[in-house]
């Protein structure tokens, strides 16, 4: 991934958050160290702002802004596959999602003091 970063490309994402977190995102905030360590950027924003700010619920990736792979799950939080959307105002509208997420989430040092202020 360095090699990405360093050759100008940006990697992050936004990871949506329960109140309270639950355990599986209590592991991926802690694990947001390793990521963080290769140059990801890693940020977390509240499920209840999420909401607000009428984000979407979809969990997708962009890619060099050129398709969105668009990941399809289960109730059970399977995957069950990944769509590829090339067309340029979809691209564009999962864009601006990815913008507004970015604008209104925590880094993710920031976001895992509040958590664990929360759990004092």
């Amino acid at each position: 991934m360095l090699a990405q970063i360093t050759a100008g490309k940006r990697v992050g994402r936004v990871r949506i958050v329960d109140t309270p977190p639950t355990t599986g995102q209590l592991y991926l905030l802690d694990n947001a160290k390793r990521n963080s360590a290769t140059g990801e950027e890693m940020r977390n924003l509240w499920r209840a702002d999420a909401e607000r700010l009428q984000l979407p619920a979809e969990d997708f990736w962009i890619f060099d802004s050129q398709f969105i792979a668009l990941l399809h799950f289960d109730e059970a939080d399977t995957l069950l596959r990944v769509e590829r959307l090339t067309e340029p105002a979809e691209v564009t509208r999962y864009a601006q999602v990815r913008d507004a997420a970015i604008h209104h989430s925590s880094p993710f040092e920031h976001f895992a003091s509040l958590v664990a202020a929360a759990h004092e």
